[in-house]
């Protein structure tokens, strides 16, 4: 039985989605972390916080020192396996949030290396844990996380569980990639153009699956590597009619196909939109984890949905999230260039 845990950048969306399912175990949970992101108020009191730079390598390795879980939020490269190195017979068991970017496609290119719709990555569907992974060393996000799991799995008995999610949503997200839709119902937009008519799949993961996940790889150490999604996983259409249905939004969407604007229109592209799917198993947590599915998008998504309408009533949205930029939120609400594609 977990009597303790270690959450290491724990302030986070993830990190604070931990906290909770941990603390309803039963769980003493510490919080580490720079200091720069206060915890959301329901958290204040009922964790212990440790100011803590995850750079520090040694300060790193004596706070996690006889833990029975260790969550690491923020592992980036392989370097950042090393504090962990030293502790194989003092940690019960240490659980690394990764990605489901670093499956390698079978045309030999990655989510991050892609330019277009021609070198997006073809992966197999559902992708399975033992897919190929990216070799390539070199920066970017998706070789360097490939890298930090190969250095995790490199150190011999370390109980490692490497968790593979894919785009995240809950409270806290610094780029909940559902006010594409969120917006929409604000400003009440009546039509919503969508292209590859609704139908793209990139799997999502909600922050309180990924959670039950952590507790359940503290419960039960092992050396293994778990993909991390909803199920079923949603199409762009369901994205956006779940996030309608939970604001009490009517709208008609614009089933079009992919590139219906021109190939420089932005119209209709989601940031799911992708030209091939991207769905990935959860067949392994359930057979190793005995992981039972907290439910789909549409069933989880309502607590990010509320708190995001909290955060954007105290500031702009460009400047609460900045994150947002890097998914081209500038030019999701194009209404002018939605308007003239859908009225010609």
């Amino acid at each position: 039985m977990l009597k303790n845990a270690l959450l290491v950048g724990g302030s986070g969306q993830v990190g604070t989605a931990a906290a909770r399912a941990l603390l309803a175990a039963g769980v003493e949970v510490t919080v580490a972390h720079r200091g720069t992101r206060p915890l959301p108020a329901d958290l204040v009191g009922h964790v212990r916080e440790l100011t803590l730079d995850r750079a520090d390598a040694d300060a790193l390795t004596e706070a996690a020192r006889g833990r029975d879980l260790v969550l690491d939020c923020v592992a980036f490269g392989p370097a950042d396996a090393e504090p962990y190195a030293p502790l194989v017979g003092e940690l019960g068991s240490l659980v690394v949030i990764s990605t489901a970017s670093v499956y390698l496609g079978t045309n030999g290119t990655w989510m991050d290396a892609a330019t277009g719709d021609d070198d997006f990555p073809r992966l197999p569907v559902p992708v399975t844990e033992d897919h190929p992974i990216v070799t390539a060393e070199v920066e970017g996000y998706s070789p360097q996380k490939a890298a930090l799991e190969r250095a995790l799995l490199a150190v011999d008995g370390l109980p490692v569980t490497i968790l593979r999610p894919g785009a995240i949503h809950g409270p806290g997200s610094p780029a909940l990639r559902e006010w594409y839709f969120i917006k929409r119902a604000l400003d009440g937009r009546s039509r919503v153009p969508l292209i590859d008519r609704g139908e793209s799949r990139f799997a999502t993961s909600a922050t309180a699956a990924i959670a039950e996940l952590v507790r359940l790889a503290g419960e039960h150490p092992g050396r293994r590597v778990l993909n991390a999604v909803d199920e079923p996983t949603a199409t762009v259409l369901q994205i956006g009619q779940a996030v309608f249905a939970h604001l009490g939004h009517s709208a008609e969407f614009e089933l079009l196909p992919r590139g219906a604007g021109g190939p420089e229109s932005g119209v209709g592209q989601t940031p799911w939109s992708v030209p091939v799917p991207v769905e990935l198993s959860m067949q392994a947590a359930r057979e190793q984890l005995g992981y039972e599915p907290l439910g789909s998008h549409r069933a989880t998504i309502g607590p990010a949905i509320e708190w995001m309408l909290e955060a954007v009533a105290e500031a702009d949205w460009r400047e609460r999230f900045p994150g947002l930029a890097r998914y081209g939120a500038e030019g999701w609400f194009d209404y002018a260039a939605e308007d003239a594609l859908l009225d010609g």
